[in-house]
């Protein structure tokens, strides 16, 4: 049975990029312990074979804290840990395409997409996806090489995509950007590297929570 993407305004990300995979589940397990409770496994440059021991072990944490595991652009290592969700960039094929990948798993399991414009979210939406990232907001070493896109488009964004599936802004977001995003119409965000460089990520993330309710 399809396990509904849940309604929280903090979408977190374990993203190799920032952490080793020693630190991947102490780091999370505080984001968790925060109260996050969505939880999504990126890994650029990595093999998704490399993975799989990490993302079940993820998936395993999540389901202890009854939070939301999400695989970022693999679509086999997703159904290998057996994620809830499956998030796609713009270059990672059709929602139909890779629902025949999955096969039968693909059909037991919701679907994100990354956006950079409102043509982009409208696309989505129409495609089927469950929620979109919208972005990047900021600038950010996340996005490594994307430009910005500014926060002009968000509220456009969220009162037409957002009234039927969640829009979350991401890129460059921290306390210090959230009340432009907040201010600009956005309800949901996404943060990476404020949180997984702060000394106290299970406190930083009630923060955020906090900020956001």
């Amino acid at each position: 049975m399809k396990k509904p993407f849940p309604h929280s305004p903090l979408y977190a990300i374990c993203d190799l990029g920032y952490l080793t995979l020693d630190q991947a589940l102490p780091v999370s397990e505080r984001l968790l312990r925060g109260g996050a409770r969505i939880l999504q496994l990126r890994a650029k440059g990595h093999e998704p074979e490399d993975l799989v021991t990490l993302a079940k072990a993820l998936k395993t944490l999540c389901q202890v804290h009854h939070a939301h595991f999400v695989i970022n652009d693999h679509p086999q290592l997703a159904k290998a840990c057996h994620a809830d969700t499956l998030h796609l960039g713009q270059e990672d094929g059709s929602l139909a395409e890779v629902k025949k990948e999955l096969g039968e798993f693909g059909e037991l399991i919701t679907y994100g997409r990354s956006t950079h414009s409102p043509e982009q979210a409208a696309a989505a939406l129409k495609e089927g996806f469950d929620y979109i990232g919208f972005g990047p907001l900021f600038p950010t070493p996340t996005k490594a090489g994307r430009a910005a896109i500014g926060l002009g488009d968000l509220r456009e964004v969220q009162e037409s995509i957002g009234k039927i599936i969640p829009v979350y802004g991401i890129g460059g977001v921290n306390p210090e950007t959230l009340s432009q995003v907040l201010e600009a119409g956005g309800k949901n965000v996404v943060v990476v590297s404020h949180l997984l460089q702060h000394p106290e990520p299970a406190a930083e993330t009630a923060h955020l929570l906090s900020l956001l309710s």
